[in-house]
């Protein structure tokens, strides 16, 4: 989450307000526009966070770590309540613009029979499958277009009315 804090413990809401003496807007700011990646690394913009891990900042690297740890989990729990999954899509701004996610979500799931072709996954923000062939799980990279989503369901509304 870029400023959000994701997944917390019920609990942990109402100790941060006591301990730090947080109104309820407050404690709603902090958990909805001051956590996340910007409340760990100091920024909700992934590219300086993808610079920063590279040049060794530990912040940036825990941030990156944090998020192939919890697109792992996510990926893993469908899977487990599915029974089983065929393909994994990376989209939106780092699905489709982060090689290093990528590579380290596919290694973390190739107990599931997924392995990626390195050259492919290099490609940024093209549709591309990115596994390689014969992998039991594949993989594709699919960029979006909110923007164009939005105008399209906007067109469809106004037309109703």
């Amino acid at each position: 989450m870029g400023t959000r804090c994701g997944t917390v413990d019920p609990a942990i809401v109402t100790t941060v307000m006591k301990a730090r003496g947080l109104s309820p807007d407050e404690m709603d700011a902090l958990m909805n526009k001051k956590s996340g990646m910007l409340g760990l690394a100091g920024t909700s913009d992934n590219r300086t966070i993808e610079n920063r891990a590279k040049q060794g900042d530990e912040r940036a690297m825990l941030v990156e770590s944090i998020l192939c740890h919890q697109l792992v989990k996510y990926i893993g729990g469908y899977a487990a309540a599915m029974g089983g999954i065929d393909a994994v899509v990376f989209t939106g701004g780092i699905g489709e613009n982060n090689p290093q996610y990528r590579t380290r979500v596919a290694d973390k799931l190739a107990f599931l029979g997924t392995a990626i072709d390195e050259e492919k996954n290099h490609v940024r923000g093209e549709e591309i499958e990115i596994s390689v062939p014969g992998s039991k799980l594949r993989m594709f990279v699919i960029p979006t277009n909110e923007e164009l989503v939005i105008a399209r369901d906007t067109k469809e509304i106004v037309e109703k009315l």
